[in-house]
């Protein structure tokens, strides 16, 4: 994970993940336009090991993430006048720049599946952990990205045991996926959120706030 080779940055003519628009419209009688990206909906699960109350969450590189500092830090990659073509980039930006923290999660793109289909799905892949799909909790739906995608991410609750481990997880390499699966002990976890040291999500931050206030009265009452 730690190791990224050979960067260049260049043009996207194709991809089955985005495809950009520009909307024309009239507002209180004022003609205006707004440029918008159309991505696939997700989902994103909490998941909670009740044998060793900890949860688990994924770790991976994101290259948005790290494009980002990248531009705050060379500017000039990004004022190229010929954007037609590939353009190496700078090597000198550690790869940990890009790495995030987030809820093991995952787009919905297979209409054939339920949202909660999918959310075992990558559960399995991402996690290592086998779990039905009653034993979902949804948290809430929410809008994400509201100014360029507008895309629906839908939240959910899992509890997991060491028996239901049915996998290492990881991701699926065929995919391009790289995922380091990360364990949080439940007293570490507010800490950890609210680190700004640790690059993460607010859907992650907010899961977490979701516990606290759901779910650690009821693990009290069992105490």
């Amino acid at each position: 994970m730690e190791s990224i080779e050979d960067l260049a940055v260049g043009p996207c003519d194709h991809s089955q993940y985005l495809r950009p628009f520009r909307l024309r419209y009239r507002q209180n009688g004022i003609s205006k336009k707004w440029d918008f990206m159309r991505t696939h909906d997700s989902v994103a699960i909490l998941i909670f090991n009740t044998s060793r109350r900890c949860f688990v969450v994924v770790k991976q590189f994101r290259p948005a993430v790290y494009m980002c500092e990248m531009e705050r830090l060379c500017p000039q990659v990004f004022e190229r006048e010929n954007q037609g073509s590939w353009c190496p980039l700078p090597g000198h930006l550690p790869p940990s720049t890009g790495v995030t923290y987030e809820l093991c999660a995952g787009i919905v793109d297979k209409p054939e599946l339920s949202l909660e289909e999918t959310a075992c799905m990558e559960v399995l892949e991402e996690c290592g952990y086998e779990i039905p799909t009653a034993s979902l909790k949804k948290i809430t739906s929410c809008r994400s990205g509201v100014g360029v995608s507008g895309s629906k991410q839908t939240l959910f609750y899992a509890e997991v045991t060491d028996e239901m481990k049915a996998g290492e997880g990881g991701g699926q390499p065929q995919e391009g996926e790289l995922i380091e699966v990360v364990e949080i002990p439940l007293q570490d976890c507010m800490t950890f959120a609210f680190d700004e040291a640790l690059p993460k999500t607010m859907g992650f931050i907010f899961s977490f706030m979701w516990f606290q206030t759901n779910v650690v009265p009821k693990l009290l009452e069992k105490e």
